[in-house]
């Protein structure tokens, strides 16, 4: 067996001072002395030789000695002991300073690491979906307090137990992301299932999260008839409070037998105001129902540029300039197109007659979409935020469903519709996008 560090350091010093000894050894043994004195000398030669080897293995091991106990903390998680003697200009001390800020660095660093976890377990805690995490036997080896409520146990219960045990072996399975509408122990109603995969201690795992549309559904849907019943509220009491209150006159005219003839004239002016607010509130409801049932768009090929110019054509108070791009062809609705930028012109003809300013209309390539701008010289948008909500209107006659409308046929069209103020100059741009990728896969099946 090789013999150990201690050992080869004690061999070498020996060695090293082997031939002293015998050169020394020589002259003593040689000369003419007393045999006691020869006896004394050589015992003390030996004895200090023998004393400067241990000396120096002692020397060499021990600070070996205290950097292993110094390692072995930090490997057991003990970054409190440090190593005394640690200075710069000496080797020796020079390990030791190293072996010092090593702890200090592990130190803050296990400090960082329990202070991320702690966070992460206190987001996860506070979060309101379910969060899973399945081991490589689909073993469960974490859940927060969504997935408890989720599947009505505890952690305590629940950690350890495979996805199959859990009802959760369908989400592990399949595409992600995607909707599931399942019912679990703590509710039923519509998931939206996410995963993906990470390692820990080398070996793969899966982190499932399970996040409950239904309630968001609901919220909006509440929302929304909220929204619904302010308008329908707001427009028809305000066509049936002049009718009620010209019908109350009228039958007051009617009941007078004594009434002079002028009355007849007033008769029918309030018979024509009580028809014409009944005109309005049916066209109100038309057009909430036409805003309600636009139908999925048919595709077919339409030239952009042949689009564009035909639609400016159609407004006649003021010309539209128009800046031609690329040639273009997109699968779309026509009709539905049509109807999206004449809503786009008008308005933008609309603002400029204000200011006596112009409306180009234009269009170009980008990243795999054709972006079709609307620009006007008018004073530009006071209230962006609400111009998409339904039924509102800056126009004195307007009726607040064209611009809903058309974000309807764009999005309809998997594009977007955006309005936003010029940055150059006073006025607003209008910008329609439409994917021209997904258009020609739609043209070639």
């Amino acid at each position: 067996m090789r013999p150990s560090h201690e050992r080869r350091v004690l061999l070498v010093a020996l060695l090293g001072g082997l031939p002293a000894v015998l050169v020394a050894m020589a002259f003593l043994w040689t000369d003419d002395h007393d045999a006691k004195l020869r006896w004394t000398l050589t015992l003390l030669i030996v004895g200090v030789w023998w004393f400067s080897a241990l000396a120096l293995r002692t020397r060499v091991a021990f600070p070996l000695q205290t950097v292993s106990n110094l390692l072995a903390a930090l490997r057991e998680g003990d970054f409190s002991i440090r190593a005394r003697g640690a200075r710069h200009g000496d080797a020796l001390g020079e390990v030791l300073a190293e072996v010092n800020t090593l702890g200090q660095t592990l130190r803050e660093q296990r400090l960082g690491a329990l202070e991320a976890t702690a966070l992460l377990w206190r987001v996860m805690a506070e979060i309101d979906v379910a969060v899973f995490a399945f081991d490589e036997n689909a073993r469960l080896r974490l859940v927060n307090r969504g997935g408890e409520r989720l599947l009505g146990q505890s952690a305590e219960r629940l950690l350890g137990r495979d996805a199959a045990a859990l009802e959760l072996e369908e989400c592990l399975r399949g595409e992600a992301p995607r909707m599931l509408e399942r019912t679990f122990p703590g509710g039923r109603g519509r998931w939206e299932i996410r995963r993906t995969g990470f390692r820990q201690g080398g070996r793969p795992h899966h982190l499932l999260v399970l996040s409950d549309l239904s309630r968001v559904l609901r919220e909006e849907e509440r929302q929304t008839w909220q929204r619904l019943v302010r308008v329908l509220s707001h427009e028809i009491n305000n066509s049936l409070a002049p009718i009620q209150s010209l019908a109350g006159s009228l039958a007051g005219l009617l009941d007078d037998p004594a009434r002079p003839t002028d009355r007849d004239a007033d008769l029918r002016q309030g018979l024509s105001v009580i028809a014409d607010r009944s005109q309005a509130l049916s066209r109100f409801m038309a057009s909430y129902a036409r805003l309600a049932r636009l139908p999925p768009p048919t595709l077919q090929p339409v030239d952009v540029g042949a689009w564009i110019h035909r639609v400016a054509r159609l407004e006649g108070r003021l010309e539209v300039k128009v800046e031609a791009g690329p040639e273009t062809i997109v699968q779309a609705d026509g009709d539905q197109l049509d109807q999206l930028l004449i809503n786009l012109i008008s308005n933008a003809v609309d603002a400029a007659l204000q200011t006596g300013g112009g409306v180009s209309v234009g269009w170009r390539k980008r990243a795999g979409h054709l972006e079709v701008w609307v620009r006007d010289d008018g004073h530009g948008v006071s209230d962006l935020e609400n111009l998409f909500v339904p039924f509102f209107t800056t126009k004195p006659s307007g009726s607040g469903i064209g611009l809903v409308l058309s974000r309807q046929i764009a999005e309809g069209h998997g594009g977007t519709l955006a309005l936003r103020n010029r940055r150059d100059r006073p006025g607003c741009e209008a910008l329609l996008r439409l994917p021209i990728q997904q258009a020609a896969r739609t043209s070639t099946s």
